[in-house]
């Protein structure tokens, strides 16, 4: 809103919230919307086109909603970051990021930084621990950060690998690399399993240097994130274990929850921020 000033009140003015996409993530999304999950939000609709059977929210385009509501909720996937993320932003409309993946194209990331006048949130999804990465980059810099993620083999598989590693991970009867190499390579890969992946070295400094490595395990009951890093400022271990998505084993069903903490956020900033004129 660079043409405007702006001053710091308090209003009850409420925030109308569309969700872009109504898969594994989206649909809890918007029914804690409905719920009144989220103070000072409420649910306007839902972006996509409307399955005959539902009608328990209304459905609406992507155009009709960026003339009417605050906030949009992008639960629909790395592409629709890519297609639609600079018009909404462009549009006036707040959005929340959910498929953090998108970001490893930096020609897209640069498009979204001088985007606006809406504000761009990243939801943290499932890891956690961002804050002191960030704050250790801050300080003094890191001289080393690496995620391992594991997960159970059959929700890693993908359908560029060849047959013989798709038998690798399926037969293994014990942990195995399944991938290793940058984020940007992890996110382009496994969209759906390593958004988090973006999410740690944007975090740490967004400039490609996390080491990622994905490891298949039998045994895995619960997907498990590690992060490793090290600086001038300490050391540091973040271990977060989510359980799976029962609907998507590829997610952890912590994320929509990580979602709608994401959105309670934006609508507490926008709450205090008025429009007083140029």
């Amino acid at each position: 809103m660079t043409a405007s000033a702006w001053t710091e009140v308090t209003t009850s003015r409420i925030c109308r919230v569309a969700v872009l996409g109504c898969g594994t993530i989206g649909s809890v999304v918007a029914d804690g919307l409905l719920a009144g999950d989220v103070r000072g939000a409420q649910l306007h609709g839902v972006i996509g086109r409307r399955p005959q059977s539902d009608t328990s929210v209304t459905w609406m385009s992507l155009t009709d909603a960026l003339g009417a509501v605050d906030i949009v909720v992008e639960c629909a996937g790395q592409q629709a970051v890519r297609d639609h993320a600079v018009e909404i932003l462009e549009s006036g409309c707040d959005l929340v990021v959910t498929s953090v993946g998108a970001l490893s194209d930096l020609e897209l990331r640069a498009r979204l930084r001088h985007a606006g006048p809406g504000h761009m949130a990243i939801t943290n999804g499932a890891i956690g621990g961002l804050d002191i990465l960030a704050a250790a980059r801050a300080a003094g810099g890191l001289e080393s950060v690496t995620l391992t993620s594991s997960k159970k083999p059959a929700s890693l598989l993908r359908p560029w690998m060849s047959g013989d590693e798709r038998d690798r991970l399926c037969t293994t009867t014990e942990p195995v690399v399944a991938f290793r190499g940058t984020p940007d390579e992890a996110a382009r890969l496994f969209p759906e399993s390593l958004n988090v992946a973006l999410a740690v070295d944007l975090a740490a400094g967004g400039v490609g240097d996390t080491v990622v490595e994905l490891i298949a395990d039998p045994g895995a009951q619960l997907t498990r994130h590690e992060i490793s890093a090290c600086g001038s400022m300490g050391r540091y271990s973040i271990v977060v274990e989510n359980k799976p998505s029962a609907d998507n084993p590829r997610s952890s069903a912590i994320v929509p929850y990580s979602v709608l903490r994401t959105i309670a956020s934006m609508v507490d900033r926008r709450s205090c921020r008025v429009d007083v004129g140029p």
